[in-house]
């Protein structure tokens, strides 16, 4: 079982100035707040990270950044995917994948394959790739669903597919994963607000959007959780439900970078077709920073 991947990994957004560039700065002061907290790894280029609408020179200054500030303190995981499985491979076999642990590829979206052409997308991935793969599912996002079977297919057929980001909101589908999986194959929650009760059912730990603003007692909750100790996990999932549906009652990452504004440690700004939180959901996310300091 990949250990380094289990409990708490974030999925970083990609900080940007009043006028729309990337803010390094800030993007070195989150690293390091998620790591001095307690954040187990770091996924990069993810969808909170805004991937889409950040360019090819940006993005590589963006791992430049994180893999120089996190200097090999805590794994890191790449995200690589899209819906053009021939760039998908020509852009795993460009980049060094030295500095990472894995990468996490995206079930394609808008193209609505079947379930037989996202399992051919993934062997093609997997066979492209040097390192190991986590697999990414989030049918809000993508219009299709990659069911159990294909996932259980995959993990079972390719020894570098070693986990999924399951982000479904689908209770059964969570618990359909976790009794038919290999034994070593991880399931960690894409679900901020299903995490606990994922990793209490087996699961291994979580990809979080939430996590990298209130690190340490996100990352607490779910250690607690992976020790079977429920009741004091869900004592701190209790504290911290109001913010995870706050950051997702408009837009993601729109709701985290408003809640990264109110700790000072970012700016809200978000890219096209995307556009910042209300004044009225920043107005309930500093009631929430206030009241949690």
């Amino acid at each position: 079982m990949n250990s380094k991947l289990i409990g708490t990994g974030v999925a970083l957004v990609t900080p940007f100035k009043a006028d729309l560039s990337v803010d390094h700065d800030a993007l070195t002061q989150i690293v390091n707040f998620n790591i001095e907290n307690g954040t187990n790894y770091l996924v990069i280029m993810g969808t909170t990270g805004e991937s889409v609408t950040v360019t090819k020179a940006e993005k590589e200054a963006v791992i430049k950044t994180i893999t120089e500030t996190n200097n090999g303190r805590i794994p890191l995981v790449l995200g690589i995917g899209g819906n053009n499985t021939a760039a998908v491979v020509e852009e795993i076999k460009a980049t060094d994948l030295s500095p990472f642990e894995a990468i996490l590829s995206v079930s394609p979206y808008y193209s609505k394959p079947t379930q037989e052409g996202v399992y051919q997308h993934f062997k093609a991935v997997s066979e492209a790739c040097p390192i190991n793969i986590v697999l990414y599912n989030v049918p809000g996002r993508t219009a299709s669903n990659m069911l159990p079977e294909t996932t259980i297919r995959l993990a079972n057929d390719f020894e570098n597919i070693v986990a999924i980001k399951e982000a479904g909101n689908n209770i059964g589908q969570y618990l359909k994963l976790l009794k038919d999986k290999p034994e070593d194959f991880l399931v960690i929650s894409g679900d901020d607000d299903l995490a606990l009760g994922v990793v209490l059912a087996g699961g291994s730990g979580v990809i979080s959007v939430i996590g990298q603003a209130v690190p340490a007692q996100f990352s607490k909750m779910i250690q607690l959780g992976l020790e079977g100790k429920a009741k004091e996990a869900y004592a701190i999932h209790y504290k911290l439900m109001d913010v995870v549906g706050y950051i997702f009652e408009e837009n993601n990452p729109s709701g985290i970078k408003a809640v990264f504004e109110a700790l000072d440690l970012c700016h809200a700004s978000v890219r096209l077709p995307l556009v910042e939180a209300t004044a009225r959901l920043k107005d309930k996310i500093r009631a929430f920073v206030a009241a949690n300091k």
